[in-house]
């Protein structure tokens, strides 16, 4: 009841103010300005210390079984939001990534959550299961299946704008570079975005949408967190033929 509440209110919010683009007066912040860490990181905070989350060989053993039957197969999903509609394509060199994206979209489990984290000129971040409960808020960016996904890096595939990209802990607790089980960006600029490359897992890209990219991009937010003042909400992620 809660996350149906939260679309209905978030998709009535954006069609007057959700998608409109900052201002300068928008723009402007307390005094507090964004560290330079913040803004050139894609990171999925550490939930609770003592959180045992599934082991990571589990889940790709798992996915390795599920991918059989979709090696080389072009995937298309749409991932419709409260600023439009985001066509992906799944890439096959990455298909732990691939199989687990496809196994949540499925089970619709990004329905109902938010883009918590929208950086312009750098990306908007997603996937975060925590984001559909309003009152966890403190917790937002810490959520996610309760799995890894071993890294997929590949030097085919580089932070060009539209890039789907998984986030993931950062190189101290995380060197092997494992990714959220959940949470996504896409990049809005790849100018800003190519120390990127060699550090995260991409694993697919927008074909059509890039507007939409622009205008989730522009949202105003807050300046300490990054998070659209208005929610953009991913409203469902469904599979399609081209």
């Amino acid at each position: 009841m809660k996350r149906t509440l939260i679309i209905i209110l978030a998709c009535a919010m954006v069609a007057v103010t959700g998608c409109k683009p900052k201002t300068g007066a928008d723009n402007a912040t307390d005094g507090t300005a964004v560290t330079e860490t913040e803004n050139t990181e894609v990171t999925e905070d550490q939930t609770e210390p003592d959180a045992q989350p599934v082991e990571t060989v589990s889940a790709e053993t798992e996915i390795k079984t599920a991918t059989e039957d979709m090696a080389q197969q072009e995937t298309f999903y749409k991932i419709k939001t409260s600023c439009g509609d985001i066509t992906i394509k799944l890439y096959d060199d990455t298909p732990l990534h691939k199989q687990n994206f496809i196994r949540l979209a499925n089970a619709k489990f990004f329905d109902g959550i938010l883009f918590h984290r929208v950086i312009k000129d750098f990306m908007i971040q997603g996937g975060d299961p925590l984001t559909a409960d309003s009152t966890r808020v403190a917790e937002w960016g810490t959520g996610g299946p309760g799995y890894t996904i071993p890294a997929e890096i590949t030097a085919n595939h580089s932070h060009v704008k539209g890039a789907l990209a998984a986030a993931r802990r950062g190189d101290t607790v995380n060197p092997a570079k494992e990714s959220s089980g959940s949470q996504f960006y896409i990049v809005h600029n790849p100018d800003n975005c190519r120390h990127l490359d060699g550090e995260y897992t991409i694993f697919g890209e927008v074909t059509e949408g890039l507007d939409v990219v622009d205008r989730i991009a522009a949202v105003k937010t807050e300046p300490r967190t990054n998070r659209p003042v208005q929610p953009v909400v991913i409203i469902s992620v469904e599979q399609f033929s081209k």
